[in-house]
């Protein structure tokens, strides 16, 4: 491994730094003016990486990246992985600005069980050490699971909590015994084989194995009976009782593997990464992150650096298996990287089936509502509403805000949407859809006319309340139609604006129109006004394509058959039976058609025109 710095110019040269870069795998640095350390990253070829920088398109925070860079310094390492690691040691150590930071440096906490004791309690430790006479069972996702799952062995099992000391000074039962949390071996209530048959037990439910538990349990309560010991009998019935409850709280019931889970959700002014702990094929827990994007990085990119930050840039135990829910930028490099830190393969995948596809599910799940409960913060909101006020010059905050949507696939089932939003964010018992009739396929404008006279004269007869803010997703066409409507209704005290994506349709690039397409307003991509017309657009956006699809699928599954004359109740039947549904007919040939008892060779034509005009 080499290290090349370049020389720090007044005013940086990129074409002639560019000259003389190698084209081998390595690490690169960019400093400011002030020989700060502004990015780390890693390249398998680091001339042609460095190059991307001063060349093409660029988004807006690269450009920021890039106009403040004074030197670059590149390290030059033996393979991709080598760099892959490099870097994420730099950016622990450095933390550059530009960097998506990680900010979660504690270790995970385990479950440990010591040897040496004869009557050893199940202890709550924040490290693992190397050299321990006993076993560690985790790690967890944080101190609130290890607490509760202590809590549960204890409750089940008696397992005793107390300091060595107390213990080897106490010559009477505690509290802790009286509310039945633990078996008294410091009073020899218990004999020590009995004890460790309690400990071993409470160990395997802790590792994922409650079932084999049970199955012990209830065999020792049927000995208990036969023997006709029956106070110890109910004692086991109420341990596999309460083991039965415990089980039905597991999320996958047989399924085996150590995994972390990560999972991405990513909304306007929000971004959230969960991570989901399975140990022995039993969820531990999740933890949430919202790390910083600084380049504004693609999904693929983010989640990437994020894994590899999260294991190469900190001490933290490697499982067998990486899933994530969207495919990695480098997954082969990150893979060869974790295996190589793990000493032995670590699988790294996105595509999974089975349990493993319903750990991923689960993982995204929580990362949506972590993110969704973060956004929806009446601070949060509070903020958005008031940069809104600011942006638009209004004497204080909209009340109410209503933004309308057209979705249809190629004239299809044309639905508009209408949510509406408020200071407590989205107020859904107010969402309307309106189902488009009578326009020509394909015209929006159209379609966005009727939508927003509907919804406007239902307002003039008092039906709800009138928006501060009127919101059309479309640009200047639409826009435009919105004013009229306004206009021929009459109505007054509504700000129009219209969103237009822009050229590379990426979110933060939208051109903002108010009132007319002869007034624009930038606002920058960190923005909290532009964070909230994002997130109702893309909710108008999302409620549209669920009412057309739902719309959609109907009238295929009734209307093409049931708007044929002569196709009753009973020829409708022996067709959908003959060819398997709907798609089947559709598929048919006439002559197929002809073969289905009840159609002649008229009827059939008759049906085929109908289907395919």
């Amino acid at each position: 491994m080499s290290d090349s710095p370049s020389d720090s110019p007044a005013s940086f040269d990129a074409k002639h730094f560019l000259k003389s870069v190698s084209e081998s795998p390595g690490v690169y640095r960019m400093l400011d003016a002030q020989a700060n350390v502004l990015y780390v990253g890693k390249a398998k070829r680091l001339k042609a990486r460095l190059a991307s920088y001063f060349r093409g398109a660029l988004n807006t925070k690269t450009q920021a990246l890039v106009a403040r860079i004074q030197d670059v310094q590149v390290t030059i390492t033996r393979s991709e992985t080598e760099a892959l690691l490099l870097e994420q040691t730099l950016i622990k150590e450095l933390r550059p600005p530009y960097n998506i930071l990680l900010r979660d440096d504690k270790s995970y906490p385990y479950v440990f069980v010591t040897d040496r004791h004869p009557y050893p309690a199940l202890e709550f430790k924040r490290a693992r050490q190397k050299r321990a006479d006993g076993r560690y069972l985790g790690p967890y996702p944080s101190a609130t699971a290890v607490r509760e799952s202590l809590s549960l062995m204890q409750k089940i099992f008696r397992i005793r909590n107390c300091e060595d000391s107390v213990f080897a000074h106490r010559q009477r039962p505690c509290l802790q015994y009286q509310i039945k949390r633990c078996s008294a071996p410091c009073v020899d209530f218990i004999g020590q084989a009995d004890y460790q048959r309690d400990i071993e037990h409470a160990v395997m439910c802790l590792e994922g194995r409650s079932e084999q538990v049970t199955g012990q349990l209830t065999e020792a309560m049927e000995q208990a009976s036969r023997a006709l010991d029956f106070e110890e009998a109910a004692r086991l019935r109420d341990q596999i009782q309460q083991l039965r409850r415990l089980q039905e709280k597991q999320f996958v019931d047989n399924a085996e593997g150590d995994a972390d889970v990560f999972a991405l959700a990513q909304q306007p002014g929000g971004l959230c990464i969960s991570v989901l702990a399975i140990r022995q094929g039993r969820m531990l827990g999740a933890r949430h992150h919202q790390p910083q994007n600084g380049l504004d990085l693609g999904t693929e990119e983010l989640i990437s650096e994020f894994v590899s930050q999260f294991y190469l840039g900190q001490s933290k135990e490697i499982p067998q298996e990486v899933i994530t829910s969207h495919p990695l930028a480098d997954s082969e490099l990150v893979q060869s990287a974790l295996s190589e830190r793990a000493g032995r393969r670590v699988r790294v995948t996105a595509q999974v089936r089975g349990h493993r596809a319903q750990w991923q599910r689960l993982a995204l799940t929580n990362a949506e509502q972590h993110l969704a409960t973060q956004l929806a913060n009446r601070s949060q909101l509070s903020r958005r509403f008031e940069s809104l006020r600011e942006a638009l010059s209004l004497e204080s905050p909209p009340a109410r805000l209503e933004c309308f949507d057209i979705s249809h696939s190629h004239g299809e089932a044309t639905v508009a949407s209408c949510v509406v939003f408020d200071g407590d964010g989205p107020v859904k018992s107010d969402y309307r859809r309106f189902n488009i009739e009578g326009v020509a396929a394909g015209d929006d404008y159209a379609a966005m006319r009727q939508a927003l006279t509907r919804r406007f004269k239902r307002l003039q007869k008092g039906e709800g309340k009138l928006p501060d803010i009127l919101i059309v997703d479309g640009g200047k066409g639409q826009l435009n139609m919105a004013r009229e409507v306004i206009a021929e209704l009459d109505v007054i005290g509504v700000t129009l604006i219209g969103v237009a994506k822009g050229t590379t349709r990426k979110a933060g690039l939208e051109t903002l129109f108010i009132e007319t397409v002869d007034r624009t307003l930038d606002l920058d991509t960190s923005s909290p006004a532009l964070h909230l017309i994002q997130h109702i657009r893309d909710e108008a956006h999302r409620f549209a394509i669920t009412g057309h699809r739902q719309r959609r699928d109907k009238q295929r599954r009734t209307s093409s058959l049931q708007d044929i004359p002569g196709v009753g109740p009973k020829r409708r039947r022996e067709l959908l039976r003959f060819f398997g549904g709907l798609q089947g007919v559709r598929k048919a040939t006439r002559d197929d058609l002809a073969r289905v008892p009840g159609i002649n060779e008229q009827m059939a034509t008759t049906i085929h025109q109908a289907l395919h005009g």
